[in-house]
């Protein structure tokens, strides 16, 4: 093979490694298979994970996360709602995180009267995720705190 070739077939799968070292390591490409982040993120939409948040401590409150879920182990997408320590409690659809009311303008509460959940106290190592489309999702209402090592990636991309 000749000098030329080697340097044209390197200039390709360089840049081919690269991607696949970022796909692996930084940010993936995620499809969301779910109307439970609605009106945030639509059932069919194509998010980026970032990767390194994760183990890294960037995973805060009001973040979009996904995470293995504990029911199946397929990625779910959700909003972090309290963190290990905090105390959560919804009274007639309204989200109360350590007794202070938490307004969500996002969250059509309409849909949602009536609904009750806790107080919980999140348990350390977790954190607590609802779906922004609170009626139809499943979330740490069902199946509890989530453990924090479970996040595979921050939402960075997708959010409308």
């Amino acid at each position: 093979m000749s000098t030329r070739a080697l340097r044209g077939l390197s200039a390709a799968i360089v840049p081919l490694i690269v991607i696949l070292a970022a796909r692996a390591w930084l940010v993936e490409p995620f499809t969301v298979s779910s109307d439970s982040m609605e009106p945030a993120i639509d059932e069919g939409s194509v998010v980026l994970l970032y990767k390194l948040a994760a183990p890294s401590g960037l995973v805060r409150r009001g973040a979009v996360v996904a995470f293995a879920d504990p029911e199946d182990g397929n990625t779910a997408i959700k909003r972090v709602i309290a963190l290990e320590g905090q105390v959560v409690a919804i009274r007639d659809a309204e989200l109360y995180v350590d007794g202070q009311h938490i307004r969500e303008p996002s969250i059509d509460h309409s849909r949602i009267d009536a609904t009750y959940f806790g107080p919980m106290t999140v348990p350390a190592g977790m954190i607590f995720v609802l779906g922004d489309n609170r009626g139809v999702s499943i979330d740490s209402r069902d199946y509890g705190a989530v453990p924090s090592a479970a996040v595979r990636g921050i939402v960075m991309i997708g959010l409308h």
